[in-house]
């Protein structure tokens, strides 16, 4: 039944962070940079760190919250790619030299696939808002003056400067070839310390994915028309069905 699959799905995902848990605990202190590592070495007030339940669930959490907002800035990558032609070419001749099976860290190190990755969301990143700060009292920010009060960041229409970007509705990957934009002039994940804590594996999931289909299979719109975005909440998301697309074949 499709309850008794979703439970032996979720029992198998269960073991595998259970088991990495375990290795991890058994490694002892490490000098890793990862958000396991970072989590085995927090501590509670008391002292007490957390235990291998609580592990489990925040590693869920970081690894299904925000599945809705990277399949959408995927289904906007395939887009683009191929409704731009010379994108999809250059992304192609990029990947051709790799072969089969390429290891996914030189994938993600991709110059090429990392702009048209880094461009997908700045055109349309997946929040338009940063959380909400809370001004103690006026303050003057170039020339802006805001109240004591609440407050958002937009950072669609950050995105959207044409001071930073250039004819900000075209998609142009190669801005970011270019130039390197500074952490409060690209901010799809936000900035500073509370930056979303999934942004790398994100990143990794939407490159890995991309190199990873436009290498094995042939693709294109099954409409050529150009697609609108839809506001969705805080995110800008698509219209149901509004990026069909039809496989043409495998790659050699």
């Amino acid at each position: 039944s499709p309850g008794g699959s979703m439970k032996r799905q979720q029992q198998q995902i269960d073991d595998l962070l259970y088991a990495e848990i375990r290795d991890r605990r058994a490694e002892g202190e490490s000098d890793r940079t990862d958000i396991l590592t970072l989590l085995l070495s927090a501590r509670y007030e008391n002292g007490e760190s957390l235990s291998d339940e609580e592990l489990r669930d925040q590693l869920i959490t970081l690894l299904g919250t925000a599945y809705h907002n990277t399949a959408i800035s995927m289904t906007w990558a395939f887009y683009w790619i191929h409704y731009l032609p010379k994108v999809k070419q250059k992304l192609l001749e990029e990947l051709e030299p790799i072969g089969e099976n390429p290891d996914p860290m030189t994938l993600f190190k991709l110059p090429y696939l990392t702009a048209v990755y880094q461009e997908t969301l700045r055109i349309y990143p997946p929040a338009i808002f940063t959380l909400m700060r809370h001004i103690q009292e006026p303050v003057e920010i170039e020339g802006n003056k805001l109240e004591a009060g609440k407050a958002f960041g937009c950072i669609y229409l950050l995105h959207q400067r044409e001071d930073l970007y250039p004819e900000p509705k075209q998609f142009k990957p190669e801005r970011f070839l270019e130039r390197q934009f500074s952490l409060y002039e690209y901010m799809p994940f936000g900035a500073g310390i509370r930056r979303c804590i999934g942004a790398a594996l994100a990143e990794f999931e939407i490159k890995l994915v991309l190199a990873t289909i436009l290498n094995y299979y042939q693709l294109e719109l099954a409409d050529s028309r150009p697609v609108k975005p839809k506001l969705q909440s805080l995110s800008i998301g698509l219209n149901t069905d509004a990026v069909k697309m039809i496989m043409t074949g495998e790659r050699n």
